[in-house]
């Protein structure tokens, strides 16, 4: 009688990694001053990002968008940390909602495999909260500021 193995034997050759099975993540470039597109003059046409840039384009543009809120969007997308406002909630919560709204945006995405919370705290009134983002493209630091009065301009993909 043949014995089979529990845990059968995969040869190194056989696996693939993430980035070797999904096309080149690309978005549209985005001017985070201006908070628009950026346009190239000479053919009038958009300018498209790659890769790791193209992804902090992604997480920006997510964490600014109210989650619901938009019929052109799924319901997978944008963020829910607007919720939070007004509440009463103590810091501490806050803190942890907060956190907790961002990692649930970002992880949608499935070129974002992990989403850590470096920091998250008040300044003043303000709710701050520092993200590395691990990506199949590599890390992005992430600090998104202006939670004290609903989605803010002021959020940078570093």
């Amino acid at each position: 009688m043949e014995e089979l193995d529990l845990f059968p034997y995969i040869s190194p050759g056989a696996t693939q990694t993430v980035e070797d099975e999904m096309p080149l993540f690309r978005e549209i470039a985005w001017d985070f001053i201006k908070n628009e597109p950026i346009v190239d003059k000479t053919t009038n046409e958009f300018v498209i990002a790659e890769g790791i840039e193209a992804i902090k384009i992604w997480i920006y543009k997510t964490l600014l968008t109210e989650r619901y809120a938009y019929e052109i969007y799924s319901d997978d997308y944008g963020n829910e940390v607007s919720t939070l406002i007004g509440q009463g909630y103590t810091r501490g919560y806050s803190e942890a909602e907060a956190t907790r709204y961002d990692k649930e945006a970002l992880l949608v995405n499935p070129y974002i495999l992990e989403v850590r919370k470096k920091d998250a705290k008040f300044n003043n009134d303000t709710l701050e909260v520092d993200l590395l983002v691990n990506t199949i493209y590599g890390e992005v630091d992430i600090n998104v500021r202006g939670y004290d009065s609903g989605v803010s301009s002021s959020r940078n993909a570093e």
